[in-house]
């Protein structure tokens, strides 16, 4: 399952960066941790200070993963994104077209 981290540092967390920590070593690490892999990592400009890419075994390992994040308090913001193949959601939205009666 693709997943998308995109999240801003907390102030403890820029000192670490500072000192010079191996972000993207640390990330491999957590990641393996729940059978993940990492696919890429950026360090950016604007909205958010890092996005990742990740591939994760499930959702299950993907919310894991978000509240051990979370609860780290290394990050003030994230937003986690899931990857969707539109084929399925497609087909799905149009199984469900053909049945729904909107109200009124």
């Amino acid at each position: 399952m693709r997943t998308i981290f995109l999240a801003n540092y907390a102030p403890n967390a820029v000192k670490g960066l500072i000192s010079g920590s191996d972000r993207e070593a640390a990330v491999k690490a957590l990641l393996a941790s729940v059978g993940g892999t990492l696919e890429s990592l950026m360090f950016t400009r604007g909205k958010y200070d890092i996005a990742a890419i990740a591939d994760l075994p499930d959702q299950n390992s993907a919310m894991g993963l978000t509240m051990a994040i979370r609860a780290s308090g290394a990050f003030s913001n994230m937003t986690v994104l899931e990857a969707l193949d539109m084929g399925p959601v497609v087909e799905a939205a149009q199984a469900a077209a053909k049945v729904y009666e909107p109200a009124g």
